[in-house]
């Protein structure tokens, strides 16, 4: 069986960048404050005295002006079931729809949102309202479109103030209509892509999406669909603004044969249950996590019938790889919070969160690929276990393959593996010390600073400029994958088969064939009348 380089180097041919779902905030900035509610329910009942009446009449009058907007487009207007699936109720409709563009359908769900509830202080002739933010249930709008430059998508508006907007929207399907603006044949799958006649101009489409796509999506829609807001209330300082509220970035791998995903995944599987690591172990990110950082970071692997997939979880990142339509390798990174890398959520930060994405994604098939093609040369393993100097003389003293503390080190540093920067003592020691099987106190940080710097001088270890860290280099994650895996699927159980103090129902195959030359040869020195 091909190990996951070589199915990755050989047997994709197609290999897709490509932002994903996009799930966008639509709000109106003045609307999320106390002041600024106030200030529209003044201007829009023009009274001194700010009354929450108004907005309930808001709330009518969309309703009644949407209603008549369906009717006179012969739009249907359905109420969603509780406890079905929306996209398989209008997919039956998407399927019927004559035109290439237009509204499919409109439909109605009661669902919880953050509204403004208010409080009413009367003291004679003096009425004052106090307003603040409460969960409520109320009816959303979900308006199916399908745009002329983004396929299927859909705007879900909450008919309660503040009035928010949702979008859903597929840069996979944006990528499909730009391909057809310009007559390039492909063959779709699913939401992704199994070949397409020219790649570069597929690569180059994907690549071009940005912030500007979308918000023409917005503007366009916003003119042509009847909101909450009027065009003139809008226009006197309560416009739309939209954020990120879920984006993913994900790449797809078409293989030649369906038979080379089933491999990969069978060899992932292998390297996340039994390299010495527990079935969830920690990944990390560029980011710093601390004793304080909320969230779960572990490696998951889910094997749902015979569909596996690989789950990765970052605070409230998430980054998941499953065989896509039995065709297809899909890696996707789920950012659902942007502040957990630092950004905030504004559509500006598209650009950056697609880039950073990519980089999740390639970073975590290169460690997936460099675990399976990690064989060191004769040199490089001399240089490492025997003691050597570097170029500038120090010492580098001797990681000796087999002993528990080098051991313990290198299966620590595969934790690490999906890590370019942010290995420190404080963090290391800990693995160091549950490998060796021992308290913490045991391994001291002393012994951690000594490890540290001979990983650092071996060159496994590189140093971050401006930081008190270090990033394992491409050499130490090779050193790394391959000693842990030798000591853990070769040394270890290679010697437990050899050991004849270990009974077995039937002695392995390894233990017959070393018994059979251990009398072969003593045979033979017996033949050379060379025994004591």
């Amino acid at each position: 069986m091909p190990n996951v380089a070589e199915i990755i180097r050989e047997h994709v041919t197609l290999d897709v960048k490509c932002v994903d779902r996009l799930y966008l905030n639509g709000y109106i900035p003045r609307l999320q404050s106390e002041g600024g509610v106030v200030a529209f329910l003044r201007q829009a009942g023009a009274r001194a005295v700010p009354s929450p009446a108004i907005f309930g009449t808001i709330t009518d009058a969309f309703k009644a002006r949407l209603r008549a907007w369906c009717e006179r487009r012969q739009i249907p207007w359905i109420d969603f079931p509780k406890g079905e699936r929306k996209d398989d109720i209008v997919q039956k409709y998407r399927d019927r729809f004559p035109a290439a563009s237009g509204v499919v359908l409109v439909g109605v769900a009661q669902e919880r949102a953050w509204g403004w509830a208010s409080s009413k202080t009367q003291r004679g002739r003096w009425v004052h309202f106090t307003w603040r933010r409460k969960s409520v249930c109320v009816n959303h709008y979900y308006i199916y479109v399908l745009d002329p430059e983004w396929g299927p998508a859909f705007i879900k508006v909450c008919g309660y103030a503040p009035y928010a907007l949702k979008l859903c929207l597929n840069g996979h399907e944006w990528a499909k209509r730009q391909l057809r603006h310009r007559r390039i044949r492909f063959t779709a799958l699913d939401n992704g892509f199994l070949d397409c006649a020219d790649p570069a101009a597929l690569h180059e489409i994907c690549h071009r999406l940005d912030a500007r796509d979308v918000e023409a999506f917005f503007t366009r829609w916003l003119a042509r669909l009847p909101l909450p807001l009027t065009a003139a209330q809008q226009a006197a300082g309560f416009p739309y603004r939209l954020s990120i509220l879920q984006m993913e970035v994900s790449r797809t791998q078409v293989f030649d044969r369906p038979v080379r995903g089933r491999e990969f995944f069978e060899e992932i599987i292998r390297d996340n249950l039994d390299l010495g690591r527990p079935s969830r172990v920690q990944l990390l990110f560029t980011r710093r996590i601390t004793r304080a950082t909320p969230g779960r970071f572990q490696t998951r692997v889910v094997t749902h019938g015979v569909a596996p997939s690989v789950h990765v979880e970052y605070k409230r990142c998430h980054i998941k790889q499953y065989f896509k339509e039995e065709r297809a390798l899909r890696t996707e990174t789920t950012f659902n919070d942007t502040y957990d890398f630092g950004v905030g959520r504004g559509l500006s930060n598209f650009r950056y969160l697609r880039t950073l994405g990519q980089h999740i994604n390639t970073r975590l098939l290169e460690t997936e690929q460099t675990a399976h093609d990690c064989g060191l040369a004769r040199a490089q393993l001399a240089d490492l276990v025997l003691p050597t100097h570097t170029a500038t003389g120090l010492p580098a003293p001797a990681l000796k393959f087999g002993q528990p503390r080098a051991m313990a080190l290198l299966g620590a540093l595969c934790r690490f593996a999906c890590a370019p920067e942010g290995v420190t003592n404080g963090r290391l020691r800990p693995v160091v010390a549950q490998l060796l099987g021992v308290p913490d106190g045991a391994y001291t940080a002393r012994h951690m600073g000594y490890d540290l710097r001979r990983l650092v001088r071996k060159g496994l270890l590189g140093r971050v400029p401006g930081r008190l860290c270090y990033s394992l280099t491409p050499l130490g994650r090779r050193v790394a994958l391959f000693l842990t895996k030798v000591h853990a699927r070769v040394l270890r159980p290679g010697l437990q088969m050899l050991d004849t103090h270990i009974v077995a129902q039937a002695p392995p195959r390894l233990r017959t064939l070393f018994i059979a030359l251990d009398a072969a040869t003593d045979s033979l020195i017996e033949e050379a009348r060379l025994a004591a």
